[in-house]
Protein backbone atom coordinates (compact mmCIF):
# COMPACT_ATOMS: atom_id res chain seq x y z
CA UNK A 1 0.00 0.00 0.00
CA UNK A 2 1.32 3.27 -0.79
CA UNK A 3 1.25 6.28 1.04
CA UNK A 4 0.89 10.33 0.14
CA UNK A 5 4.44 10.58 2.30
CA UNK A 6 6.53 7.97 0.46
CA UNK A 7 10.36 8.68 -0.17
CA UNK A 8 9.75 12.36 1.78
CA UNK A 9 11.91 13.16 4.41
CA UNK A 10 10.77 14.27 7.89
CA UNK A 11 12.47 17.35 7.28
CA UNK A 12 10.64 18.24 3.92
CA UNK A 13 7.81 17.51 5.24
CA UNK A 14 7.99 20.07 8.56
CA UNK A 15 9.21 22.78 6.09
CA UNK A 16 6.32 21.71 3.22
CA UNK A 17 3.95 22.38 5.73
CA UNK A 18 4.89 25.52 7.25
CA UNK A 19 5.09 27.06 3.72
CA UNK A 20 1.95 25.97 2.89
CA UNK A 21 0.31 26.75 6.02
CA UNK A 22 2.00 30.45 5.28
CA UNK A 23 0.78 30.48 1.97
CA UNK A 24 -2.78 29.75 3.17
CA UNK A 25 -2.82 32.30 5.85
CA UNK A 26 -0.60 35.47 4.10
CA UNK A 27 -0.71 34.08 0.56
CA UNK A 28 -2.43 35.50 -2.27
CA UNK A 29 -6.39 35.04 -2.62
CA UNK A 30 -7.96 33.29 -4.82
CA UNK A 31 -6.54 32.46 -8.20
CA UNK A 32 -6.62 29.55 -10.90
CA UNK A 33 -5.03 26.17 -10.12
CA UNK A 34 -2.51 26.99 -12.45
CA UNK A 35 -1.16 30.20 -10.86
CA UNK A 36 -2.04 28.84 -6.87
CA UNK A 37 1.27 28.70 -5.41
CA UNK A 38 -0.53 26.12 -2.45
CA UNK A 39 -1.87 23.90 -5.53
CA UNK A 40 1.55 24.31 -7.04
CA UNK A 41 3.09 22.76 -4.26
CA UNK A 42 1.21 19.82 -4.29
CA UNK A 43 1.28 19.07 -7.52
CA UNK A 44 5.41 18.87 -6.93
CA UNK A 45 4.70 16.76 -3.76
CA UNK A 46 2.73 14.27 -5.78
CA UNK A 47 5.22 14.24 -8.31
CA UNK A 48 8.48 13.34 -6.06
CA UNK A 49 5.95 10.82 -4.42
CA UNK A 50 5.33 9.29 -8.05
CA UNK A 51 8.75 9.51 -8.67
CA UNK A 52 9.99 7.71 -5.52
CA UNK A 53 7.15 4.96 -5.95
CA UNK A 54 8.28 4.23 -9.62
CA UNK A 55 11.97 4.07 -9.00
CA UNK A 56 11.06 1.75 -5.90
CA UNK A 57 9.04 -0.93 -8.43
CA UNK A 58 11.74 -1.26 -11.30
Amino acid sequence: MSKKTDGLSLLYRIRWRMTWLLLHVAGPATLPDHLDPRRRMERERAARVARFQAGRRS
